[in-house]
């Protein structure tokens, strides 16, 4: 059976060492929130199956490629018209980097119902959608409506991360897609700031986790950044976990590398405080690496940073 089974867009990443205008030199990468998340589990020894868009370019050939390369499992990946969506990353002062996206018309954004019904045949034991993929437009988000529904149909935990952009739509326009999704939703991941978004109530935090869990979420999963993380399920219960403490080099991709962690543990059969563990302990992996998953570990390394510091790993 496969673990997890995860709809999205896949993206070719440029991330430049200084100035563009300058003419920097780039790097380039794949990435995408449920590719970084699918990348995260599979090299933890999970079976994960990708399902997007790629485009027929070059930049496509390297999305399949480099999942392929990561024991990600995309047969259900499909060809589609567009170029491959592009985001560029370039430092500007401090620890400030200023992103730009390249994917108006992209093959990603090309996702639909009919990718979902392909890929009908699969018994996942989790569904991991986000809503970037659900901001892409019309058919990306008839496809995460499909999808929740097939995986509560199936019997398949649903995880669901708010992860809302700005760039791609509003709050009010998010909050209108989002929240009638809940009912179908087990877990639900989401920043402190984004619970409003798909919470059917409350003013409050604690209002906003209660109207979640009365709508039929299992646990809500607040993400808290360098404060760490917490849960909070029906029982009433309420645990916390705080962020592990590392020289931080790029905070992208930490909120993926979390989920992946988190999801890792849960399979595994943890209790929540060990899922906690495994989602920050992935997340300080992220953000003490360049890259949005190139640092996360293999599952015999997810000791290291327990080690103490400079020793060396024999």
């Amino acid at each position: 059976m496969t673990d997890v089974l995860t709809f999205g867009e896949a993206l070719v990443t440029l991330r430049a060492e200084q100035s563009i205008r300058n003419g920097a030199s780039l790097r380039m990468s794949v990435a995408g929130a449920e590719v970084n998340v699918a990348i995260g589990l599979a090299r933890l020894g999970h079976d994960v199956r990708w399902v997007g868009c790629t485009s027929r370019d070059e930049f496509g050939a390297l999305v399949l490629r480099t999942l392929r390369a990561e024991n990600v499992d995309v047969r259900h990946a499909a060809p589609a018209d567009g170029p491959t969506g592009l985001v560029v990353f370039e430092p500007r002062i401090a620890d400030l980097t200023r992103v730009s996206y390249r994917r108006s018309g992209s093959a990603g954004s090309r996702l639909a119902p009919t990718h979902v019904e392909a890929s009908s045949g699969v018994r996942p034991r989790v569904v991991h959608l986000t809503g970037i993929t659900a901001a892409l437009g019309p058919g990306p988000l008839g496809a995460v409506r499909a999808a929740a529904e097939a995986a509560a149909a199936s019997g398949a935990t649903l995880c669901f991360d708010v992860n809302h952009r700005a760039k791609l739509w509003s709050r009010e326009e998010a909050a209108a897609a989002l929240r009638p999704l809940m009912g179908h939703v087990d877990i639900l991941v989401a920043s402190d700031d984004e619970l409003a978004l798909a919470a059917p109530g409350g003013t409050t935090e604690d209002e906003r986790v209660e109207a979640l869990l009365e709508a039929g979420v299992r646990e809500v999963v607040v993400k808290r950044g360098a404060d760490g993380a917490q849960v909070f399920d029906a029982s009433g219960a309420a645990v916390a976990r705080p962020a592990l403490s590392v020289p931080v080099k790029d905070t992208v991709g930490a909120g993926d590398a979390f989920v992946a962690g988190y999801l890792s543990a849960l399979l595994d059969g943890e209790p929540v405080e060990r899922r906690l563990e495994r989602g920050v302990a992935l997340g300080a992996f992220a953000v003490a690496s360049q890259g949005d998953w190139e640092g996360l570990p293999v599952r015999d390394e997810l000791g290291l940073l327990d080690a103490a510091p400079g020793s060396a790993i024999r």
